[in-house]
């Protein structure tokens, strides 16, 4: 039996439109697709009933997958980007615990309808680490956004921390009320360079 089915390769021979799908097994589980619509779909072995895949949106960028050998990889971060702050404020708000959970990535083909030819095909298992959610710079009227990424790991094992959380004016402010030490942090956290006092 074929790993991969031959109407599958064959599609991929020729001009084609390619589904990526991504499953985390949470609980419940989180089932994205990069795309735009939700689409009813399967992972062989994974989702014998079949579920629906959310359209997570265009995937711009592909990150290297690659397998556990001699007890190294690297991890990979799967993101989305363009959510409105307060959007992704509820979604972070909303999401079970990720740390430990299996992450399958699976592709197939798609017909002309944007519909999976064959069932989802599995490529690569990792592990979740941590969820990351990072504020690009804005500028002139433009409306602040939220990138979120997800770190995975080949193999069983977490190896990587969330980032610490950043100390704000406001913490200082409870321990010092006239101390303005950090009242640029939060501007620096979203990659502005502020402009520091100088002491002469």
């Amino acid at each position: 039996m074929d790993w991969v089915p031959a109407d599958v390769v064959e599609s991929l021979r020729g001009s084609h439109n390619l589904g990526i799908f991504l499953r985390v097994d949470t609980d419940p589980a989180l089932h994205v697709w990069f795309g735009v619509n939700d689409i009813p779909a399967s992972i062989d072995g994974v989702d014998p009933d079949g579920t629906v895949y959310i359209g997570g949106g265009k995937l711009i960028g592909v990150p290297t997958l690659e397998v556990l050998v001699n007890g190294t990889a690297d991890s990979v971060d799967f993101s989305i980007s363009g959510v409105d702050p307060a959007t992704g404020a509820a979604m972070i708000d909303s999401l079970p615990a990720v740390r430990g959970a299996t992450v399958q990535l699976g592709l197939t083909t798609l017909d002309q309808y944007w519909q999976p030819i064959s069932s989802v095909i599995p490529i690569w298992t990792g592990t979740a680490s941590h969820i990351g959610e990072a504020s690009p710079p804005v500028q002139g009227s433009q409306s602040p956004t939220l990138t979120l990424s997800l770190s995975v790991v080949a193999g069983d094992r977490t190896r990587s921390r969330p980032a610490r959380s950043l100390w704000t004016s406001a913490h200082q402010k409870a321990l010092s009320p006239t101390d303005k030490f950090c009242d640029q942090t939060a501007r620096l956290a979203r990659g502005v360079l502020p402009t520091w006092p100088r002491y002469n």
